[in-house]
């Protein structure tokens, strides 16, 4: 059977995850669905957890650099009066306790969480140390020292489902362990706590509203399948255009530097700008001086060739399902 080449289709799909499956299980189901061996994602969501996660295909996933920028917001469920050593509820339990707080202490304690905070990255984490990614020390019964990182809770709204139980709705900065939130409130109300449920509700700019699960998937044709994608520059709609002739396009194709002046441009020194031609997305560039002359260099190329390629490809003769 002859295979589809993987840049044949490229675009965003917005997969909402389903609990029981890792990140990389919804991958392989892509690359089948897709009949594409260049899949990638951005942000890494926990087997336990569901909700917004972004597949990239054929040249969008030269992208997955810039998007783990993304600020993310969740709902999760926090349980009060249990410690565990994954910080979520399908770990060890260590320590538990009957003193729960009342409601106004819970939402005091929350609301002091707002704003920059320390967080230390959890042991069962894909955070690499030496070499060696935490959770793999933990399954072996280690642990090491970790230092503090910065993250920022923008909000967080406190609903109470039971005396023990509360649901939060978190908007925060990348890299911020919503398991980790919900351990530090804990020890904060000096009960503990651990997270009991976890769905991702939006990534950067794409939430739930644009989402669609791996079983509607299999449910559609080829075609179906392919209309759901979104165009690569979709990743990129909140960064500035310049848009460029033939002769520009070229230019940036083969690596050359742009000069402002020619766009009628400026952008400030390390802005990140979309280059365009002909109404097609075709780069990132970034905005620098050279020899104290503003220009723009590109960072990263998404199409090669001159015609436009879309998602729309023609159906495969056969899906390996």
């Amino acid at each position: 059977m002859s295979k589809r080449k993987p840049d044949s289709v490229s675009g965003v799909l917005i997969v909402d995850k389903h609990a029981g499956v890792t990140s990389h299980r919804i991958i392989s189901a892509c690359r089948r669905l897709f009949d594409t061996g260049r899949v990638g994602h951005t942000g890494t969501l926990d087997p336990m957890a569901t909700g917004v996660l972004p597949i990239l295909l054929g040249r969008a996933v030269k992208a997955s650099e810039y998007l783990i920028i993304h600020d993310k917001a969740y709902r999760a469920e926090m349980r009060l009066g249990i410690v565990t050593d994954t910080e979520d509820v399908t770990g060890e339990i260590l320590e538990t306790s009957d003193a729960i707080p009342e409601e106004d202490e819970v939402r005091r304690v929350c609301a002091s969480f707002v704003g920059r905070i320390q967080q230390v990255p959890p042991m069962y984490s894909a955070v690499k140390i030496g070499g060696r990614k935490l959770v793999d020390i933990a399954r072996e019964g280690g642990e090491v020292e970790r230092q503090p990182r910065e993250v920022e809770i923008y909000s967080i709204g406190v609903e109470k489902l039971a005396a023990d139980r509360y649901a939060l709705d978190v908007a925060c900065s990348k890299g911020t362990y919503i398991r980790t939130l919900c351990a530090d409130i804990g020890r904060a109300l000096g009960c503990g706590a651990a997270m009991a449920a976890l769905r991702r509700t939006r990534t950067g700019k794409f939430t739930l509203d644009d989402a669609v699960t791996v079983e509607e998937l299999e449910a559609l044709s080829y075609a179906e399948r392919a209309a759901k994608l979104l165009p690569v520059e979709s990743l990129f709609e909140d960064l500035d255009a310049v848009e460029v002739n033939d002769f520009y396009a070229k230019l940036t194709r083969g690596g050359a530097d742009l000069y402002q002046k020619k766009l009628h441009a400026d952008f400030a020194p390390g802005t990140l700008v979309r280059v365009r031609h002909d109404g097609q997305f075709i780069a990132l560039a970034r905005a620098m001086e050279k020899d104290d002359v503003p220009i723009l260099r590109a960072e990263k190329l998404f199409v090669i060739d001159g015609p436009k390629q879309t998602a729309e490809a023609a159906e495969p003769e056969e899906e390996n399902t």
